[in-house]
């Protein structure tokens, strides 16, 4: 996944404004409470920080793709 596909997906999935609001103000516990833009900004795979976003916010793997339900390949090593 591109960072710009994050961003398509992040506005499909929670809407335009809801979805920038979370970028800049949610934490990710499981990145070290950075929030989507610190975690982007410091190198972590989009894909990775998709899936942490969606766990914490509780979307489900059918919603969680948009309208294509197509999950990306893994990174490599992540959730080996």
């Amino acid at each position: 996944m591109h960072e710009r596909e994050f961003w398509e997906l992040l506005e499909e999935v929670f809407g335009r404004s809801y979805g920038r609001a979370l970028a800049h103000d949610q934490r990710l516990t499981a990145l070290g409470s950075m929030t989507v833009v610190e975690a982007l900004q410091a190198g972590e795979e989009p894909r990775t920080v998709w899936n942490v976003l969606c766990d914490q916010m509780d979307v489900p793997d059918s919603k969680r793709w948009g309208k294509d339900h197509v999950a990306p390949p893994k990174p490599h090593g992540f959730g080996e």
